[in-house]
C-alpha cells in the first residue's frame, strides 16, 4: 500500500537530507514538492494545502534552521503533522454497558460492507466478544447468501428472515441477540451504486429502530477523492461514529486514507488489507504515517508474527538450531508461518527503508509457492539430507514442481548457505543471522 505516495515522498526526503544547510528558500522548495506528490496521490487540496501550512509553521523555525541535522528534523516534522492528520491515536469500537452493543454498517456498493461485516465479526470474537451478523442487505439478491457463507466459514450465526425489510430485520435481530446471549450485534445494511434518497431513508430508519452504539462508514479507498466525496454525504445524513478503508492493500496512491479524517472530522477505525477474512487491521495513525514515509511498521509486523508463531514449534526449532539439525522439513514449516502473515510485499512493506529498493527490483509474492512445491517434490530423506540431491534428483524435482533445474539449483545453494549460518547462531546470535537471510525477490 502506499507505494507510489511513499517512493514520491522518498525522492524529495533524500534531496533533504543531502542539504548541507537548510534555509527558509529550500525548506520552501521542499514543501511545494511534497504539495505537488500529495495532489498527485489525490489527497484533498484544502487538506493538503492546510498539511503544507501547519509543516511550514514549525519547519523554518530557529530550532531547525540551526540544527546539526536539519533534514532529518524537518522529515520528523512531516511524521508528526502527518500522525495528526490520520488521527493521532487509535480508535476503539464504542461498546455497550448493557449487551448487545450494536453496529451499524453502512456504505455504497461495491465498497465491501458484506465483507467487512464478517471480518469485524472474526475480529471481535477474537478479542472475546460473541457475535451475531445480521443480514439486512435485502436489496441485492446475493448479499444475504453471501454474508450466510461467511458466517459458516467462521462459524458465526447470521439473523436472516426471508421476505422481511431491512427495517424489520434488524430491529428482530436485536431481540434474537439477547435471548441468544450474543453480546454485540453486526448489521450489514444495503447500498447503491450511488448516493440514492431510498437508501438514506432506509439506512436513517434502521438507525431510528435499533439505536446503534457504533456507526461505521465502509469506503473503498481505491477511489480516491470520490471516497471522501461520499463519506461527506453519508455523514451528513448518518452522522456516522468512524470509517472503515477497504481495498488499501491496493491503493499505492493513498490520497483517501489522508484526506478522510479532515474532512469528516470522523477518526478512521479500521483497514482491510486484502480479501482473506483475517486481512483486517485496526487503524493506528503514528504506524500508517510510517509506512507512508518510508519508516516501516515493525511493530504491526511483530504483532502479526507473534499472532502466527506456534511458540512450541519455535521452541523445537531453536533446539535444532543449536544442535544444527535445520532441514529442509523444517524450512519448509517456516515458509508456511510466513504465508499466514499475508503476501510476502505487505510483510516486506513493513521493514524500514523496502520502499528505497530500486525500481525494478520487485517482491515476487509467488516466490514462497514455487519453493514450496520445491520442497514438496523431494523425498523425506532428501528433504533431511539435502547433499544426496544429485542431477537426475534435480530434474525429478524440477518436472514434479513445475519449476527449472536452475531453480532447484538456486534453492538448494541457498538452503546451504542458510545452514552454514545456522551453524554459527549462538545464545544473543540470531539478530545477526536473520539479517544475512535473502529474501526470494526477481
Amino acid at each position: 500500500m502506499f507505494e507510489s505516495l511513499s517512493q514520491k515522498l522518498e525522492s524529495v526526503f533524500k534531496k533533504l537530507r543531502g542539504e548541507g544547510r537548510i534555509t527558509e528558500a529550500n525548506v520552501a522548495e521542499s514543501l511545494r514538492e511534497i504539495r505537488r506528490v500529495l495532489l498527485d496521490a489525490d489527497v484533498n487540496y484544502k487538506v493538503a494545502k492546510q498539511f503544507i501550512e501547519d509543516v511550514q509553521k514549525r519547519a523554518v523555525g530557529q530550532e531547525v534552521l540551526n540544527s546539526i541535522t536539519p533534514g532529518q528534523l524537518i522529515i520528523k516534522i512531516i511524521y508528526d503533522e502527518m500522525v495528526k492528520l490520520l488521527g493521532e491515536s487509535k480508535a476503539d469500537i464504542q461498546s455497550s454497558q448493557t449487551p448487545p452493543t450494536v453496529v451499524l454498517i453502512a456504505g455504497l456498493q461495491g465498497s465491501g460492507k458484506t465483507t467487512f461485516s464478517a471480518k469485524l465479526a472474526r475480529f471481535l470474537r477474537a478479542k472475546g466478544s460473541n457475535p451475531l451478523l445480521v443480514a439486512a442487505d435485502v436489496h441485492r439478491p446475493a448479499a444475504i447468501d453471501q454474508l450466510i457463507t461467511l458466517g459458516k466459514q467462521l462459524e458465526i450465526p447470521v439473523y436472516s428472515e426471508r421476505g422481511a425489510g431491512a427495517v424489520k430485520i434488524a430491529g428482530d435481530s436485536i431481540d434474537f441477540a439477547r435471548k441468544n446471549v450474543r453480546d454485540t450485534v453486526i448489521i450489514d445494511t444495503a447500498g447503491r451504486l450511488h448516493l440514492d434518497e431510498e437508501m438514506m431513508q432506509e439506512v436513517a430508519a434502521i438507525k431510528e429502530i435499533t439505536k446503534p452504539h457504533e456507526i461505521l462508514f465502509v469506503v473503498d479507498a481505491m477511489t480516491g477523492q470520490d471516497a471522501v466525496n461520499t463519506a461527506k454525504a453519508f455523514h451528513d445524513r448518518l452522522d456516522f461514529d468512524g470509517v472503515v478503508l477497504t481495498k488499501l492493500d491496493g491503493d499505492s496512491r493513498g490520497g483517501a486514507a489522508l484526506s478522510i479524517r479532515s474532512v469528516v472530522q470522523k477518526p478512521i477505525k479500521f483497514i482491510g488489507i486484502g480479501e482473506k477474512l483475517d486481512a483486517l487491521e485496526p487503524f493506528y495513525p503514528e504506524r500508517i504515517a510510517s509506512r507512508i514515509l518510508g519508516m516501516g511498521d515493525i511493530v504491526t509486523l511483530v504483532e502479526k508474527a507473534q499472532e502466527q508463531f506456534d511458540q512450541e514449534k519455535a521452541g523445537k526449532l531453536e533446539e535444532k538450531l543449536r544442535k544444527s539439525q535445520f532441514t529442509l522439513e523444517d524450512f519448509l514449516d517456516q515458509l508456511r508461518e510466513v504465508k499466514k502473515m499475508g503476501p510476502l510485499s505487505q510483510v516486506l512493506g513493513m521493514i524500514p527503508g523496502m520502499n528505497r529498493l530500486p525500481d525494478n527490483v520487485q517482491v515476487d509474492d509467488n516466490a514462497l509457492v514455487r519453493i514450496e512445491a520445491m520442497i514438496q517434490s523431494m523425498t523425506q530423506e532428501e528433504r533431511s539430507r539435502p547433499a544426496i540431491i544429485n542431477g537426475s534428483r534435480r530434474r525429478r524435482i524440477s518436472v514434479g514442481s513445475g519449476t527449472t533445474v536452475q531453480e532447484v539449483n538456486r534453492l538448494l545453494k541457498q538452503f546451504e548457505e542458510m545452514q552454514r549460518m545456522m551453524k554459527r547462531i549462538t545464545k544473543g546470535g540470531l539478530k545477526r543471522a536473520m539479517q544475512g537471510m535473502r529474501m526470494p525477490m526477481r
